[in-house]
Formats: C-alpha cells, sequence, structure tokens
C-alpha cells in the first residue's frame, strides 16, 4: 500500500503538488478569516498596551471556575443572540478565549462578517492560559 502510494507521488508529482499547494493555502485563508492567534503573553501585551477586550465563549460554569480578569462571557451557544453586546467594541482589539481553541476560530469569523477588523484567538485557549501559571478569577466577575 505504501509502495503505490509513493508510485503515485513519483507519476503525478505536479498533481500532488498542486493538491497540497491548495491544502496549505486553504488552511492559511481560514486561519486569516477567523483571527491570528496570538499565545499568552502577546495576550498580556495586547491587554496591557492596547487595552484589548477579551471575550470567553465557554459556557457560564466553566468560566465561573476560571476566567482571565475583565473577560466578557458570551457563551459559544448564545454567541448569536448575543453579539451585539460587543458594538462598543468594534475600535479595539478582540481576543477569543474558550477551553482549547477548537470554538474560537468560528467566533472570530463571525465576529469578522460583523464588521469587527482586529479579531485574534488565544491559542491553545484557557488550557493555555492555566498551563502557563498565569492568573484566573473564580466566580462571576
Amino acid at each position: 500500500m505504501i509502495a503505490q502510494i509513493f508510485e503515485f507521488i513519483g507519476n503525478h508529482f505536479i498533481l500532488v503538488g498542486m493538491f497540497v499547494f491548495l491544502l496549505i493555502a486553504f488552511f492559511v485563508h481560514e486561519a486569516r478569516r477567523s483571527g491570528a492567534t496570538v499565545s499568552t503573553s502577546v495576550l498580556v501585551n495586547l491587554i496591557n498596551k492596547e487595552d484589548a477586550v477579551v471575550v470567553d465563549v465557554r459556557d457560564s460554569k466553566e468560566y465561573r471556575e476560571g476566567h482571565i480578569a475583565g473577560a466578557m462571557n458570551i457563551p459559544y451557544t448564545s454567541f448569536d443572540q448575543r453579539s451585539t453586546e460587543l458594538e462598543t467594541y468594534k475600535e479595539k482589539p478582540l481576543v477569543v478565549v474558550c477551553k482549547i481553541g477548537q470554538h474560537s476560530g468560528t467566533i472570530g469569523r463571525k465576529l469578522g462578517q460583523l464588521g469587527f477588523e482586529n479579531v485574534r484567538r488565544l491559542s491553545g485557549g484557557m488550557t493555555e492560559w492555566s498551563s502557563a501559571g498565569l492568573p484566573v478569577i473564580k466566580g462571576k466577575s
């Protein structure tokens, strides 16, 4: 089976090359549409220097168990109904945070469609934030 794959690649090098190029272009395009990813250290700088708004899209229970100071909680499941709460922050950088980074891309795309231009996503989500030993606020705030 593996030998056949290598034989196919050798016989159709241009076709395989184009497929790989298009696959990479697709992922790059999707990443840009949903906002660039930022590391925890970049997020700290955005909050401190550019007054970035953190939007936590985890459910309310997870948010109460620990969130970034000053983060707004707009759960993923109710984002479409509550997205208007972010209208006053269109001029500020927005950073979308979820548990491990899986939902933030979808929300980033939705924010882009709503006219938000400076949208980013926390790489690794709150899992990465906690693993880095950065402070979390527990309870409702």
